[in-house]
């Protein structure tokens, strides 16, 4: 039988105010970073301050913000074998994730809109097959994957619809030592799933572009603009930038050869702001800016730039150095300075 004290313990439960990022200080950003031999994962605000940092067990990669509560998950770089879930607030691993036996992260995650889902890029160890893992997130338990119809996911996306989008970046891997061992015939694709896991659509590249992996994405307005990464003959630039609204063709954004070449072939990562695209590129040092339409209107450059967000209608940027720069059309500025080596992303909160 139910003890008075019970129930008013129960009451007192069901009325407890429920943690949201305000509790830890409203970041507007998460981020990897480095100090010393020590890994680290970065709260910061929209000034390009710390707020909290908290440690983890070896290089992380990107992460993925609860829409609503206070919770991180960081992802191992790819390919991974744990994922974590900070609790921001306390600092905290509220849960670390386990992929199933044969399985590996790679590097990406999302969250369902209402919270209550979390899917993340996995592959199969042993062909780089491409799957999305599905976590309940009360328990951050299991409960079953789809399939991501292509080879190496990386990055994923939910639209405001609920569908999902998928970067198949299109390489088999060594499980071990992240060897590519398919560049000659690799065919990256973008996937298109209902909130369901149904496959809606799938957009390859041209044949001749099918050794330009497909990695990051983000949202421009009725398109997803996607980053690829060239795994081909460096002799000739290759448009790095993607649009892609499904049903139709990809439209492939192109600049000037010797803005290309300043990439290195290679585009780290995209944010989309202002009706702008921003790519960066660590090996290049250099950020691009084209008009969401796919137009090129300028390139940056600092030495080691990597993550990149939306900052109102501008970008802010991250460097290897620790620098964070706010980045337009027409200028890159400094907004401030941390002791942290910044990794390869910059992720928005609450999106």
């Amino acid at each position: 039988m139910a003890t008075r004290r019970g129930f008013l313990a129960g009451l007192a439960a069901l009325t407890l105010p429920v943690p949201t990022w305000a509790d830890a200080g409203s970041p507007k950003y998460l981020s990897a970073g480095k100090i010393g031999e020590s890994f680290v994962l970065y709260g910061i605000d929209s000034e390009g301050k710390s707020l909290f940092s908290l440690p983890l067990p070896a290089r992380g990669h990107a992460a993925s913000a609860h829409p609503s509560r206070p919770l991180a998950v960081a992802f191992a770089r790819r390919p991974g074998t744990f994922a974590l879930v900070l609790d921001c607030r306390t600092g905290e691993i509220a849960h670390r994730l386990t992929p199933p036996e044969g399985r590996q992260f790679n590097g990406h995650g999302a969250f369902s809109d209402d919270g209550s889902l979390l899917m993340t890029s996995e592959v199969v160890a042993e062909g780089s097959a491409g799957r999305v893992g599905l976590w309940e997130t009360k328990g951050f338990t299991r409960i079953g994957e789809w399939d991501s119809h292509g080879v190496g996911p990386h990055d994923i996306k939910r639209l405001p619809d609920g569908r999902i989008v998928i970067a198949n970046g299109g390489i088999q891997t060594d499980p071990s030592d992240r060897t590519k061992l398919n560049l000659p015939d690799m065919r990256p694709n973008l996937a298109l799933l209902s909130a369901d896991g149904a496959l809606l659509d799938l957009a390859e590249l041209p044949d001749e572009l099918h050794q330009n992996s497909i990695r990051h994405l983000a949202l421009a307005g009725s398109s997803v603009a996607f980053a690829m990464q060239w795994e081909g003959d460096a002799a000739d630039p290759v448009p790095l930038l993607g649009l892609w609204t499904p049903g139709a063709a990809p439209i492939l954004c192109q600049a000037a050869d010797a803005e290309m070449f300043t990439m290195q072939g290679y585009a780290g990562s995209i944010a989309c702001a202002g009706g702008m695209v921003a790519l960066t590129s660590p090996k290049g040092g250099a950020v691009m800016l084209f008009a969401e339409d796919g137009q090129y209107l300028a390139t940056h450059r600092r030495a080691d730039l990597a993550g990149v967000a939306p900052l109102g209608d501008a970008f802010m940027a991250t460097d290897g150095a620790g620098g964070l720069w706010r980045a337009d059309a027409e200028t890159l500025t400094p907004l401030s300075q941390e002791s942290v080596a910044w990794d390869n992303h910059l992720v928005p909160v609450g999106v």
